[in-house]
């Protein structure tokens, strides 16, 4: 690969149609010359990109499969990329086994080449003959997209999940040719500061063992899911985490764990954490407990992106501005919200209000990680809530409870099979579409 230029750090959305057009749109697939009235309406703006992202498309689609790349071992900047081609040209590109770029068809292809080593000037030719476009163009964009990727590499406490030209929501908008994500629910066990009827134990015969997980985690590998979520129940509980964590990185797998937190007191136990290859936390806080603080200052000095959770009740509401700021101060990168009792209209409201003092304390919002079973996130709230279900359930994710049965989402109790009995095909296959 050649010598990069440094960037400064970004967002990575090219060809955005709600940016304000000039005379000249620069997109992935060459620059575009032209007057373009800047009072045109938002839908026909789109249709406008829609008309130039089929002009360019090519005839034939990268082949679908799984690309891999990894620095030789006497490189300075030592990275590893993995990229899964759909079979509809769309891609997902894993950088250092800790960062996810959804990519549409042509920056899936530019990463295509890219991963393969292709030479500049060789790149340039194919990409202008296949999107028709100038050579020169086609060798700035290949340029521009690597040093982004690059860049990448080198931001602190990443956000583990970043979009190349989509939106937030559309990767959930349709099926994918494998999850994005397995939530794997290893324990329902809970910590002594809970009692056993919060969590659904009896739904559950018995724990998998450590190998019948790490075999699920290699067999998830092979499938194509490049994103791994460990929760439960408490999963810090499990005195083979650690193991299960570092397969997964071996792997190439991007992993996260939902947890209270309150082992990470325990120095000797996050330092094997951090050491595991873990890269990101959603942190569920006890508001009201001084360890909790505790242990939530002790991890966000490391460098691993946290999400803090806070689960909104009567005691906390008169106290969540301060909440959500010293969450900001001690350097929380983003904030997850829920309530315990969805039925009450009054807890519904602050809701709204705390999501709304999130975005005042310029934090990101977390909205589709499955909070683990607690005195914070009883089952109860599951029966509640069940039917109020997020797009990318058994679409963009699937949650795995502690015997191995698949569901489509944390709380939504529809067994697609178990992953110990069942072929992945036959479990990925949405009955309601045979």
């Amino acid at each position: 690969m050649w010598n990069q230029s440094p960037l400064p750090r970004l967002a990575i959305r090219l060809m955005n149609p709600s940016l304000r057009p000039e005379n000249r749109w620069r997109t992935l697939s060459g620059t575009i010359h032209g007057d373009i009235n800047i009072e045109r309406t938002g839908a026909e703006m789109n249709k406008f990109f829609q008309n130039i992202t089929s002009y360019f498309k090519p005839n034939e689609l990268l082949p679908a499969g799984v690309y891999q790349y990894q620095t030789p071992s006497d490189t300075e900047l030592q990275y590893r990329l993995h990229l899964r081609v759909a079979d509809d040209g769309q891609g997902l590109l894993i950088i250092n086994a800790s960062t996810i770029l959804h990519l549409n068809q042509t920056a899936a292809e530019y990463a295509y080449h890219l991963i393969q080593e292709t030479p500049l000037e060789e790149a340039a030719g194919i990409l202008s003959k296949r999107y028709q476009i100038n050579r020169a163009d086609a060798r700035r964009d290949f340029i521009d997209i690597s040093q982004k990727i690059m860049t990448l590499l080198e931001v602190p406490d990443l956000d583990p999940v970043s979009f190349l030209e989509f939106s937030r929501d559309d990767p959930y908008s349709i099926k994918p040719s494998a999850p994005y994500r397995l939530d794997c629910a290893i324990t329902y066990k809970l910590s002594p500061k809970s009692t056993g009827d919060l969590a659904p134990i009896r739904r559950v015969d018995r724990e998998l063992t450590t190998e019948e997980w790490l075999s699920i985690i290699d067999r998830s590998w092979k499938a194509g899911i490049p994103h791994l979520i460990f929760t439960g129940g408490e999963p810090t509980l499990r005195d083979d985490l650690i193991t299960l964590l570092s397969r997964a990185e071996k792997n190439g797998q991007v992993t996260g764990l939902l947890s209270d937190g309150y082992r990470f007191n325990d120095p000797e136990f996050r330092n094997e954490i951090l050491q595991s290859g873990l890269d990101h936390l959603l942190f569920v806080l006890s508001p009201t407990d001084k360890n909790s603080w505790d242990a939530l200052k002790a991890i966000l000095n490391e460098d691993l992106f946290t999400t803090v959770h806070i689960t909104i009740n009567p005691e906390i509401t008169s106290s969540l501005p301060q909440i959500i700021q010293n969450c900001k101060e001690l350097g929380a990168n983003a904030i997850s919200l829920s309530s315990s009792d969805p039925t009450n209209r009054i807890l519904t409201q602050t809701l709204a209000e705390a999501q709304n003092l999130v975005a005042d304390a310029d934090l990101p919002l977390k909205w589709d990680l499955p909070v683990p079973y607690s005195a914070h996130n009883p089952i109860s709230i599951e029966i509640e809530s069940s039917q109020d279900l997020v797009d990318g359930a058994g679409k963009a994710w699937f949650y795995v409870e502690p015997d191995g049965d698949v569901l489509p989402g944390q709380g939504i109790n529809q067994v697609r099979g178990n992953l110990l009995r069942n072929d992945w095909s036959n479990i990925w296959q949405d009955k309601s579409e045979e």
